[in-house]
């Protein structure tokens, strides 16, 4: 059984070691991937912005088109009233369609106001739309940028990344399913990546939390898995700290004068 929980013990620090790797390499590219996935969001925000600008200058466009057919219909309406008042028989009816070809002139009036007002909102508009268009243009060169920068970081670790993950794959082989699931758990939940540590100096190697000398002397023996109290990582192994030996400074006789 000891033998059996060493072994475990082992393969899980073999993992560590080898994911803390790829940590490492990961850490190089910083910010970067982060910055990338921002922009792109970024991006697509100013683009969805520019879409809607478009369609409420298209919408503005057809009111005009909408409105000046409206006056042709007015137009129209008012020169058949014409027509009809040089028939009327009376009074009563002139006044009628009097009224009616004032309405109707109204109408052109608030339709030709309704127009001019369009054309200003669509003149607003286009400045509007040029100037989302000026920031995307310069956040899509920013993007493309960050994205090279990046893609020269992946490929200088490629390689290195590739045989990291043949070796993690191989590592996690020689842990148990169970195991390596709430390994997997504990590292995605420590901001350091690290779920497996060692005590040192008498405390946890990953929270710095003391650990008791009864579970250090477990630790040592390697029989059974024990995690911290405290973080919950694994607790791989003791470090005993060294204590140089100081030797003492070789006393000098004196010689007397005689």
């Amino acid at each position: 059984m000891e033998n059996t929980v060493a072994k475990k013990l082992d393969s899980l620090v073999k993992l560590q070691s080898i994911d803390s790797e790829r940590d490492e390499l990961v850490k190089v590219r910083g910010a970067l991937p982060d910055e990338v996935m921002d922009l792109e969001d970024e991006i697509a925000g100013y683009q969805t912005r520019v879409e809607k600008q478009n369609q409420e200058l298209a919408d503005l466009e057809e009111n005009i088109t909408n409105n000046k057919a409206a006056i042709k219909d007015a137009e129209k309406l008012i020169k058949k009233y014409e027509e009809q008042q040089m028939n009327v028989r009376n009074n009563r009816e002139y006044d009628a369609i009097t009224k009616e070809v004032e309405l109707q002139q109204l109408e052109i009036q608030i339709l030709e106001k309704r127009i001019k007002e369009s054309y200003a909102k669509i003149d607003a508009k286009k400045e509007e739309i040029a100037e989302t268009q000026n920031t995307l243009s310069e956040r899509e060169k920013d993007l493309d940028t960050k994205k090279e920068e990046l893609d020269t970081i992946t490929k200088e670790s490629e390689a290195d990344e590739e045989k990291l993950m043949k070796d993690r794959e191989k590592a996690a082989k020689q842990v148990e399913d169970r195991l390596l699931k709430s390994y997997d758990k504990v590292r995605k939940n420590m901001r350091n990546g690290l779920a497996v540590v060692p005590v040192k100096r008498g405390a946890c190697g990953g929270c710095f939390n003391v650990v008791p000398p009864q579970q250090q002397a477990e630790i040592r023996e390697k029989k059974k898995i024990i995690v911290c109290e405290h973080c919950g990582r694994i607790l791989a192994d003791v470090e005993d700290e060294i204590v140089e030996e100081v030797k003492p400074k070789r006393r000098t006789k004196r010689t007397t004068k005689k």
